[in-house]
């Protein structure tokens, strides 16, 4: 009885401690990122590539996600401590050190980077290194500072499908550029529907996100109106680089034109209702219209 009790203290532990690195490195966040890499990835494939390199660019991505959310993480835990929505986060409660959490963030991080380096080539592991050290190091602290924060987070966020692409062609090019740029300002209107959305949680932590500081008003949804509008050429990129079809091209107009009718209803009506709305759009927008590039590619 005593036997059977430790094994299930000790099971229960392992689960929880499970759970709380699944929290540090955000797990569904992380593979929703290493997807948009897996997509550049494909896109760039041809009949000579080697589609175990995927695996690298999947691995490789998911240690260097991971551990920029960690060090995020370690970075905001006494902030995270304050907000409804963070606040049960393994370091803000103290289930977890700030050095097992730096340890195996730094671990992931060498590893993450190492991959991508030596079994694809130097620039992505480069373009990796590049994306952990500003998202972690530059963008966190800055969420205190400025709104200007979301426009440097842009920059990492808008790294993995160009990445992707890089980890094939192995250099930057039109086609790469052309993804980086989709993803960069699809992230403004993601990111502000949600900053909207949470905006009294992040105010608890002293987090300005809001495009202006008006917080949740007009001019905050204007600007998301702008940047989604842009979402519509940016979307054609690809169909006039002649890496994908026209079908792609039209999924992609009408995923932004969707996108744009949703941002502009925000704006009229300037409700956490419809603030949600465009959050799971921008949730849908980006995985359908890079799936129309790569199963229509050219």
């Amino acid at each position: 009885m005593i036997t059977r009790d430790i094994i299930y203290i000790e099971a229960f532990s392992l689960k929880a401690k499970l759970s709380d690195y699944s929290q540090l490195i955000k797990m569904r966040l992380t593979f929703t990122v290493v997807f948009s890499a897996a997509m550049g990835f494909l896109l760039a494939a041809g009949a000579t590539t080697a589609m175990i390199d995927l695996f690298w660019l999947v691995l490789g991505g998911f240690l260097v996600v991971g551990s920029s959310n960690g060090i995020n993480q370690i970075i905001e835990k006494n902030y995270d401590k304050l907000m409804h929505r963070t606040a049960n986060r393994p370091i803000a409660t103290g289930r977890m050190g700030v050095n097992e959490a730096a340890v195996f963030c730094l671990l992931m991080g060498v590893a993450g980077v190492s991959i991508l380096s030596l079994f694809l080539n130097p620039l992505s592991g480069w373009l990796a290194f590049a994306s952990l050290v500003s998202y972690a190091f530059f963008y966190t602290p800055l969420k205190r500072v400025s709104p200007v924060a979301v426009f440097v987070g842009a920059f990492p966020g808008a790294i993995p499908p160009m990445l992707g692409y890089v980890a094939v062609t192995g250099e930057f090019g039109p086609v790469a550029l052309a993804l980086f740029a989709i993803q960069f300002f699809w992230q403004f209107p993601h990111f502000w529907a949600i900053a909207w959305i949470l905006d009294e949680d992040y105010k608890r932590a002293g987090y300005r996100l809001l495009p202006s500081f008006e917080g949740r008003g007009k001019r905050s949804a204007r600007q998301m109106v702008w940047y989604t509008f842009v979402l519509i050429p940016m979307g054609l990129l690809p169909y006039f680089l002649g890496v994908s079809g026209i079908i792609s091209g039209v999924v992609s107009v009408l995923a932004a034109l969707a996108f744009l009718y949703l941002a502009v209803k925000l704006y009229r009506s300037c409700t956490d209702k419809d603030a949600k709305v465009l959050m799971f759009a921008s949730f849908l927008y980006l995985p359908v219209v890079l799936l129309a590039y790569v199963i229509d590619k050219v």
